[in-house]
């Protein structure tokens, strides 16, 4: 069942292939343990997904999803993933381990867009289809990817921070990493929102913690410290963001004081908007990307060619809708 399977993707492949580039011409241009035990037998097929972490909340919504989505299906998956969002050696090997047990499909969320290319290149030897979430690969080799517009997303955070903040003084990033797709459009979604439509707000730093709440606070009273005239700090995913939290709750600085936008949602983030430590954050669609992850892979494995992107959203949460019901599914604790 499995070679006729591939026999299938591969054929799909080819003729996706063939249309992109007509296409082209025309335009001119600590592991996580697996969801499910064991792996796929007989005609149940096993999907392998590798996360890029653990240490965050999101990663576990996202979990929910697949694991739900495999449940209506009727496949067999496995969920995997390193222990930090740095650890790209670590998730290469899961990824390897994946492999050698010959899924039906793999799903991927990739650390590092450039190192992820062998081992894409092995995938693609055996035949196997590839579907990325969340983030991918500087490679032709995917289907397809369900994301959130990570740009669009930045300058949504951006806007928020120009009306908490009065439309001017300095600001500050913490991000979580300038190597991800997503760190980088994170930030760069806020930086050109603010150049292009806030001349009177002015981003006087960037750093990254990894995602890592203690770096993120180090670097967070660093910022502080060094800018007195700070109005407003940014945060690019839940570890930043909860370590600007921390930071300001160590210094002692009353809430509100210095405007806090964060990223993602858990019950730290959800608590600091409650408390009004943060104005608000932007949330993606975690269990969406969860879902439309397993749906694009067992498309593949079926002969069917998958949406190229998949868009699942995101979406600005304060105290005022969190529990709007167009707000409160997606937001995880």
């Amino acid at each position: 069942m499995k070679s006729a399977r591939r026999a299938a993707f591969v054929a799909v492949a080819a003729a996706a292939a063939i249309t992109l580039a007509g296409c082209a011409g025309a335009s001119g241009g600590g592991s996580g343990s697996g969801s499910s035990a064991g792996t796929g037998s007989g005609d149940k097929p096993y999907i392998a997904l590798i996360s890029k972490g653990f240490q965050h909340q999101f990663w576990q919504a996202v979990k929910q999803g697949a694991e739900s989505k495999a449940k209506e299906l009727g496949v067999t998956i496995t969920f995997d993933g390193p222990a930090s969002e740095t650890e790209i050696d670590n998730q290469l090997s899961m990824v390897q381990a994946a492999l050698d047990k010959q899924p039906d499909a793999i799903g991927w969320a990739v650390l590092d867009p450039e190192a992820c290319i062998p081992m894409m290149d092995n995938i693609k030897a055996a035949g196997i289809p590839v579907v990325e979430f969340d983030a991918g690969c500087n490679s032709d080799y995917p289907l397809s990817i369900a994301k959130t517009d990570s740009l669009g997303a930045g300058a949504l955070a951006a806007d928020h921070m120009a009306e908490a903040i009065g439309n001017k003084g300095e600001v500050a990033i913490v991000g979580h990493s300038q190597i991800n797709s997503t760190g980088v459009e994170r930030r760069d979604g806020f930086v050109k929102q603010i150049e292009s439509k806030y001349p009177d707000i002015k981003i006087v730093d960037i750093q990254y913690g990894d995602g890592d709440h203690l770096k993120s606070a180090d670097i967070a009273k660093a910022m502080i410290a060094a800018h007195p005239n700070l109005k407003g700090l940014y945060g690019t995913n839940e570890g930043s963001a909860i370590g600007i939290v921390d930071a300001l709750n160590e210094l002692g600085t009353a809430p509100g004081k210095l405007a806090v936008i964060g990223f993602d949602s858990g019950q730290a983030q959800i608590d600091a908007i409650n408390s009004g430590a943060m104005a608000g954050a932007i949330t993606q669609n975690p269990i969406g990307i969860g879902e439309a992850t397993v749906q694009a892979a067992f498309d593949a494995i079926n002969g069917k060619t998958p949406e190229k992107v998949i868009d699942t959203g995101y979406f600005w949460y304060d105290k005022t809708n969190m529990d709007d019901p167009k707000i409160a599914p997606v937001l995880y604790k």
